[in-house]
């Protein structure tokens, strides 16, 4: 049996969750999110919890049991606390600007890279002096968070000799020795 999926997902005060069908709508102070969930898991709302139960032991049913739980905890934390990701941009002459919804970036390349970031993130960008910028990511949706923390991290990726490129913050890179002194 699925162990994350016998575990209820508790519901905090001012987060609502309404079933309409096998459509789930999450609300709460900082946004609003809906999941389908496949008919063969069955959830059930009662006193400020939700209970997950699935139809058979099949393989597949076992799967989807723990998953839907696991997205619709990621729901329920989002629209109550929110998540938030922060990117590290490490390198000589790298730099990030945020203005609005855009994120420019000036990563070595020969022309400086905006992104345009999705309307549900809050995006911000730190430069201190002797630092490497930090670019912070904050959002409601998990999903959303990590796909486009994901994205900005793929335009540089830490390289093993130097470390320069985007990380994530705390992120350990593994780092090589380079070439060797000459032979004598």
């Amino acid at each position: 049996m699925s162990r994350i999926g016998k575990s209820p997902v508790n519901i905090p005060s001012g987060v609502d969750v309404k079933l309409n069908g096998n459509i789930v709508t999450v609300k709460g102070s900082k946004g609003e999110l809906t999941q389908e969930i496949d008919s063969c898991v069955t959830l059930t709302i009662e006193d400020n919890t939700i209970t997950f139960s699935r139809e058979s032991d099949a393989p597949n049913h076992r799967a989807k049991h723990g998953l839907y739980r696991a997205l619709l905890q990621n729901m329920v934390v989002g629209v109550s606390e929110g998540y938030k990701k922060e990117l590290e941009v490490i390198g000589v002459g790298y730099r990030a600007t945020a203005t609005g919804q855009q994120l420019e970036l000036a990563l070595g390349y020969s022309h400086a890279i905006i992104l345009e970031v999705p309307s549900e993130i809050k995006v911000s960008a730190d430069t201190q002096k002797g630092k490497a910028p930090v670019v912070t990511l904050e959002s409601y949706d998990k999903q959303l968070l990590g796909q486009v923390a994901a994205k900005i991290r793929s335009l540089r990726k830490p390289e093993p000799y130097k470390g320069k490129g985007i990380r994530f913050m705390g992120e350990e890179i593994r780092r090589k020795a380079g070439k060797s002194a000459g032979k004598k």
